[in-house]
């Protein structure tokens, strides 16, 4: 039988203005050292990102989602950072920025299947009304 092992996660927030910082939870990344995942969920709700923020560019939105995809999984087409190890992509995805995105602080938690439980976080963190 599979042990429980360590996992950090962090919420992903879309921050439309930074200087009310106000937000609302779109994703989230989760990453198991002794499992080597690291993975991301993440949803654009547009209708309720409009009415948070009407002047909120979803374009840029999107593409900033997608760098974060793109680095989280290792694609060679999210630049320098998506060639560093897991753990390194993980700690610079989840470091403390000033940007229409950003993350949480990381919390731990443990699990049996990571990608169980990120599906499980972002069912109870992003998708509630």
């Amino acid at each position: 039988m599979q042990e429980n092992q360590l996992f950090e996660y962090a919420i992903i927030r879309v921050v439309p203005k930074v200087e009310r910082e106000e937000f609302l939870n779109v994703g989230v990344i989760l990453y198991c050292k002794d499992l080597k995942f690291l993975d991301m969920r993440y949803m654009i709700d547009e209708s309720r990102l409009h009415h948070f923020c009407k002047d909120l560019d979803l374009q840029e939105l999107k593409e900033h989602l997608v760098a974060y995809e793109n680095i989280c999984k290792g694609n060679l087409n999210g630049g320098p950072i998506a060639k560093l190890d897991l753990p390194s992509r993980f700690r610079w995805l989840t470091a403390t920025r000033s940007t229409i995105v950003q993350s949480s602080k990381v919390h731990p938690g443990l699990c049996k299947e990571p990608a169980k439980t990120l599906e499980h976080l972002f069912e109870r963190l992003v998708l509630v009304e």
